[in-house]
């Protein structure tokens, strides 16, 4: 995974890019609840599902949007690396886990997420 993200992320050092996974992934735990976090974390490999497991969920889940700040407000890293981070880590994510979960994650998570995994963001029919 570390690679994955190394290559997609263009980082320079795998532990800059492992930095990026914890970083995301422990915000994505703390934003996912449910059968969805169980069956992401059956994705992942090990240690990246330790991360995401380990944390506890927050009540008020954060749209996609305040993720990143959240995330940026943590590690004082501007909100452009932020978004970069959260993109780079969320295209692994995403292959691992494949099209079917993510469309279940992203129904479970508020608005703005469907960008961060690169898809559009579908608004619902009126």
């Amino acid at each position: 995974m570390l690679e994955k993200v190394r290559y997609e992320g263009a980082y320079p050092t795998r532990e800059r890019a492992d930095e990026a996974v914890r970083l995301v992934l422990a915000g994505l735990g703390r934003q996912l609840t449910g059968d969805e976090r169980l069956a992401l974390a059956g994705c992942l490999p090990l240690e990246a599902a330790c991360v995401l497991t380990a944390q506890i969920p927050d009540h008020q889940p954060l749209t996609g949007w305040s993720f990143v700040k959240d995330l940026a407000a943590r590690t004082g890293a501007s909100l452009a690396t932020t978004r970069w981070d959260t993109g780079s880590v969320f295209s692994a994510v995403a292959a691992y886990a494949g099209p079917d979960l993510i469309t279940r994650i992203l129904h479970r998570l508020p608005t703005g997420y469907a960008l961060l995994f690169g898809r559009a963001e579908l608004a619902p029919a009126a």
